[in-house]
């Protein structure tokens, strides 16, 4: 049972993207390119145990606000901030405007940098102003737009680990999963989870239908803007930058989510 590639691809993802108790017992190509192609399904189950918090909270009665805030500190949590902390890294070794190297080496060190501080800041505001303003149309917009944003947030890292996409360093997570997933299989992920979305989108009517897909779209498309001048600028992928990836496509979904 231990030996089925499609069980060592499900712990790659849960090991590598939660801290839900799940052992990696596999660390070569194939079980990285499984666990790339898992990466959406682990942002659902994050993102439903989000929504689950600010839920249970609104039931209680608390305000959409304290909802949000609460369903934006449950992924954070569930993955030790791994993210985030990539990301605010990324922002620190962009903002640098130094050589790929020192940028690379800026982006090691252990504490954050004004440019990583300032990007968290604003990154978190609009991930809970833009939860807030769903969970106000409706609690059930608001559940749904955690969701959909964990899970692209997880899908814009199986984007970015497709061929072509280099790796800036030789060791870390993301020389692990570099160029490990093939396009064909990022393309059928990437229009898996935006039919799944539009589909499920459909409980709100049409419009919600046509959100959803988009913000599925728009969410990728921002990541791919960043990843491609990560490219440029580190020569490229780490695994701060999937990091950075992941909160950027999370981001902007949950702002198109929250319109209208």
């Amino acid at each position: 049972m231990s030996n089925r590639p499609g069980l060592h691809s499900v712990r790659f993802a849960f090991g590598t993207l939660t801290v839900l108790p799940v052992k990696v017992t596999r660390w070569d190509r194939e079980a990285a390119r499984g666990g790339m192609l898992c990466a959406p399904p682990a942002g659902v189950v994050v993102g439903g145990a989000g929504a689950a918090l600010g839920l249970l909270l609104l039931f209680l009665g608390a305000g959409s606000l304290l909802a949000a805030v609460a369903t934006v500190a449950v992924p954070a949590v569930l993955t030790r901030g791994l993210h985030l902390d990539g990301l605010a890294d990324t922002a620190d070794g962009l903002g640098s405007g130094k050589p790929a190297e020192d940028a690379l080496r800026i982006m090691k060190q252990s504490d954050i940098g004004p440019f990583g501080v300032i990007t968290l800041v604003f990154v978190l505001l609009a991930q809970v102003a833009a939860l807030a303003e769903a969970y106000d149309g409706s609690w059930a917009r608001g559940a749904f737009a955690a969701v959909v944003s964990a899970a692209v947030g997880r899908l814009a890292l199986t984007t970015a680990a497709r061929a072509g996409v280099p790796a800036a360093r030789p060791e870390g997570l993301g020389a692990a999963v570099a160029g490990v997933v093939p396009v064909r299989a990022a393309v059928l992920a990437a229009l898996t989870v935006t039919g799944v979305a539009a589909g499920a989108g459909t409980a709100f009517g049409a419009y919600g239908a046509v959100q959803a897909g988009a913000a599925v779209v728009l969410a990728l498309s921002s990541a791919e803007l960043l990843l491609r001048h990560c490219v440029r600028r580190f020569g490229g992928v780490t695994g701060d930058v999937f990091g950075g990836l992941e909160e950027t496509a999370a981001t902007a979904a949950l702002v198109v989510l929250s319109l209208g």
